[in-house]
């Protein structure tokens, strides 16, 4: 792969975010213990520092999920590539995103992780795009809002190349 990546959000900045963070979600949830559920590929970077950072007991499930349908445009359902190993009935959850757009795979998602029964159910993403948001997803925890920007890095991806940037970075192609 072959581009032009120009860092929006430096290591460091990840880093100081990562950990604020994770001191939150550590007084919201003290004296209870997290299930963090990483939604894949993408989130596995975020969802990993994340838990390292966390003072409250952690545990770790992973899913992939995808909108599909006809070209560009959600059929307005969900197909789990990937679901969850164990029951998330009576568990302070929280879904890991790596970034949120439209909002519609998660807008999708949510509900059918409320059908599961959690006792509470939210949601962090490390990257926020409220300018391409086509359907209301509520996000508790975000690292960083960004504009309408194609980024890779940090676990964000270019046809499965970029992952491993330890910034978050525009890609031009």
């Amino acid at each position: 792969m072959k581009g032009k990546i120009n860092e929006l959000i430096s290591e460091k900045q990840i880093d100081k975010r990562i950990r604020e963070i994770a001191e939150q979600i550590s007084r919201d949830y003290a004296g209870k213990e997290v299930k963090l559920i990483c939604i894949l590929k993408g989130s596995i970077f975020y969802t990993c520092e994340l838990a390292k950072r966390m003072t409250v007991p952690v545990t770790m499930d992973f899913m992939n999920v995808s909108s599909y349908g006809s070209g560009t445009k959600s059929s307005g359902n969900i197909m789990i590539k990937k679901d969850l190993d164990e029951s998330i009935e009576g568990l302070d959850v929280i879904i890991v995103e790596d970034i949120i757009d439209s909002g519609n795979t998660l807008s999708r998602l949510i509900p059918l992780l409320k059908e599961r029964k959690p006792a509470s159910l939210k949601v962090t993403t490390l990257l926020d795009k409220p300018d391409r948001r086509e359907a209301d997803v509520d996000v508790d925890y975000v690292g960083f809002e960004i504009e309408d920007k194609f980024v890779v890095g940090y676990g964000l991806d270019y046809a499965q190349s970029y992952r491993d940037l330890p910034f978050i970075g525009e890609l031009e192609i």
